[in-house]
């Protein structure tokens, strides 16, 4: 078990954390970059370990809690805002995120919580629980138009789908 219960491993510029700078919170992100939007604010990815949420650094049971936000778009322009605020998936995104939820479950102890964030504007939510064997318990829509799902897992052992 790490000295945090709490991991992020796309946290981004950790936007929608209330304190981003929480202590009981790994923030992880396979970038570490600085960008200037349009409007002229700063955007920084800035997590404390650099990491790929496909290949996750840490031992099985790690965390009581994982937070997975991964990228939700496979298109926008080399240097929209968009991707540099959400990032962005590769053309072999089924697998990235199979393998993704893999990991997240992995370094979960036994009845720890994943809260699993997406934004269905290009790919369906339906389409991205397939890649999953476990059972959402809940979830909730939200957004101007209901396109960001957040959705709560807990692992167990029959938390399987079909188990």
């Amino acid at each position: 078990m790490t000295a945090k219960q709490i991991l992020d491993p796309c946290c981004g510029s950790r936007m929608f954390w209330f304190d981003p700078r929480n202590q009981g919170v790994l923030f992880g992100d396979i970038r570490d970059e600085e960008h200037m939007l349009c409007d002229g604010r700063a955007l920084n990815i800035k997590p404390d370990v650099q990491m790929d949420f496909r290949d996750i650094p840490f031992d099985d049971g790690s965390f009581r809690l994982v937070v997975f936000d991964p990228p939700h778009l496979r298109r926008a322009g080399h240097v929209s805002w968009l991707r540099a605020k959400y990032g962005i998936l590769s053309d072999d995104w089924q697998e990235d995120l199979r393998r993704g939820f893999a990991e997240c479950f992995r370094v979960l102890d036994h009845e720890g919580i994943l809260i699993f964030k997406w934004n269905e504007v290009q790919i369906k939510v339906s389409e991205i629980l397939a890649l999953t064997p476990h059972e959402p318990l809940f979830g909730h829509k939200s957004g101007k138009r209901a396109d960001t799902h957040w959705i709560c897992f807990m692992k167990r052992v029959d938390g399987a789908k079909g188990a």
